[in-house]
């Protein structure tokens, strides 16, 4: 646009404010995360942006568009609802059911203790077997986890990190059960330790020992399974512990920056992994602000990629991410309303362009979803996809004004945000000084303040209040689980052969202490029915437990 029709619509909205615009609601408006928001956005907010540069055609570089030419009007994103708690078979049966209802992909919530890389009848155990997700002790249980679930034509995802090398390695061997080829093994491995010490806490090891894990991992995935995504670098946590929008995209790049250069110091080329690689963002509230954060976010790695690591593969550069329905935004009070939150959250993300999606179900508030709720998030999914039309057209809210400035916006905090990352020394130097943790914890507090001062409406708990509570239904999980599952894995350890186990364990302990990838070894350990526990006793022996530094 030309810088004389600039001017004219300069003094044109001039005009316009001054005679035509009246009283406000408030003051000032902004975003959640604070971003100053004008009343109107017109071609002057976006008077810099160049279409080829910035924008371009979905499927080509910097991608801002979308990762595919045709995106949902070529295939609909895969509806992979989160789902696992109690013994195997109970989670079995919740797969199946949600595979029945249209489900196109499974994601497996693991319990603590194996998250934590313990067995369920250790005494750290106790409490929490199978309590936020399946329990998993041995190939046995994985065996009947995915019984009657073709793994060639069903993609798993499984939110998994300081002991994904161990549970990928069973799925694997599940695999060689039902006679599939590791080449056809479609899905993911959250594997993304780095963001369990700035959000979430389920570590084992220190970072250094940990980050040669998740790179085992990648190396041996893109060599012998060459349709897996070994690592799903995850901005969603980072958000769920109160990052700002631009926070959650420059820590989660900030990781993967970390991870790739892990992997450069291996000696392999860039454009040989970094296709497999994947990331999972959090759909929040603001609608407008998320579309622009996903946008925003596949242009800057498309840059960060070709300019900074000099990727040439066009699959390097584009950024297929999964999202996932904000949890810290479900309510317990009034849980009917967290159908809309999900609702306009999982609009966020098609419009954002995600790959994958799950949506929440209105009672995680207060306890694992029914299979109701499970149901009925589910069709919330199924609604947006096949009722709506917002998976008719390519990036529909391209060429917004607003949307085009707050793409801007975002991407240039989220630059200002890494090269303080770099100027700190890098990622594993910001995670180990606490930097990142109190940047998250700061943005936290301001957003907890205007909560609690009524700046921030949330409806049905500091505003718009019902005088009675309203009772749902709840799943409770069977407290005879945890016996049922020592059951099962005293049934394991007497049945296996001890000796196999042994030697097994002790080509792991070799691989670990002399460097090598430890995913062959591992595999050899989860054949045998070596346990979690007893596999990451071994990791515990050779590479230390992480204690994280308390201020003073």
């Amino acid at each position: 646009m030309s810088a004389e029709e600039l001017e004219r619509i300069r003094s044109a909205r001039e005009r316009w404010e001054r005679e035509r615009v009246g009283p406000e609601r408030k003051p000032a408006f902004q975003t959640p995360d604070g971003i100053p928001l004008r009343r109107l956005y017109t071609p002057e907010d976006v008077a810099d942006l160049d279409y080829f540069r910035d924008l371009g055609f979905p499927g080509e570089y910097p991608y801002t568009r979308g990762i595919y030419p045709t995106m949902y009007r070529g295939r609909l994103w895969t509806m992979r609802q989160y789902a696992g708690y109690g013994t195997a078979e109970e989670s079995n049966r919740r797969f199946r059911f949600l595979l029945e209802q249209g489900q196109t992909g499974l994601s497996v919530a693991f319990d603590l203790p194996t998250q934590m890389g313990y067995d369920s009848d250790h005494p750290a155990a106790e409490a929490e077997v199978g309590r936020v997700g399946v329990a998993v002790d041995t190939l046995a249980d994985v065996e009947v986890l995915f019984d009657g679930i073709p793994l060639d034509r069903v993609s798993v995802s499984m939110t998994i990190n300081a002991t994904a090398p161990v549970l990928l390695a069973m799925l694997m061997a599940v695999a060689d059960r039902q006679g599939i080829p590791w080449e056809a093994l479609d899905g993911t491995t959250q594997n993304d330790i780095l963001k369990e010490y700035i959000a979430r806490g389920t570590y084992i090891f220190p970072p250094e020992p940990s980050l040669r894990l998740v790179a085992d991992v990648v190396e041996y995935c893109v060599g012998h399974l060459p349709r897996w995504n070994p690592i799903s670098i995850s901005g969603y946590h980072i958000r769920e512990a109160g990052a700002t929008a631009a926070q959650e995209v420059a820590f989660t790049f900030a990781n993967a920056i970390a991870y790739v250069e892990a992997l450069l110091r291996r000696g392999l080329a860039v454009d040989w992994f970094a296709p497999r690689l994947t990331f999972f963002f959090n759909a929040h509230l603001n609608l407008f602000e998320e579309v622009a954060k996903f946008r925003a976010a596949r242009r800057l790695w498309a840059r960060l990629m070709r300019e900074r690591f000099g990727a040439q593969d066009p699959r390097s550069q584009a950024l297929r991410f999964h999202a996932q329905t904000a949890g810290v935004a479900l309510q317990a009070r009034e849980p009917d309303n967290n159908v809309v939150r999900v609702t306009v959250q999982a609009l966020a993300a098609i419009l954002g362009g995600a790959q994958s999606l799950h949506t929440n179900a209105k009672d995680e508030a207060l306890a694992l979803p029914t299979e109701e709720a499970a149901l009925l998030a589910l069709r919330t999914q199924q609604v947006l996809a096949f009722e709506t039309g917002v998976a008719d057209v390519v990036d529909p809210l391209g060429g917004s004004y607003y949307v085009e400035w707050l793409t801007d916006h975002i991407e240039a905090a989220a630059r200002a945000y890494l090269d303080r990352v770099e100027g700190l020394g890098g990622m594993l130097r910001a995670i180990e000084t606490g930097w990142v943790q109190r940047e998250i914890s700061e943005a936290a507090y301001r957003e907890q303040q205007r909560v609690e001062a009524g700046e921030q409406v949330v409806v049905g708990v500091n505003r718009f209040v019902s005088k009675e509570a309203l009772a749902i239904p709840l799943l409770k999980v069977d407290p005879e689980v945890a016996a049922r599952q020592k059951q099962r894995l005293r049934e394991v350890r007497r049945s296996r052969h001890g000796q196999e186990v042994r030697s097994a364990l002790d080509e792991l302990r070799r691989a670990a202490t002399g460097g090598q990838n430890v995913m062959p070894a591992l595999y050899r350990c989860v054949r045998a029915y070596a346990t979690v526990g007893e596999v990451c006793e071994v990791l515990r022996d050779a590479f230390g437990v992480y204690r994280p530094q308390v201020a003073v």
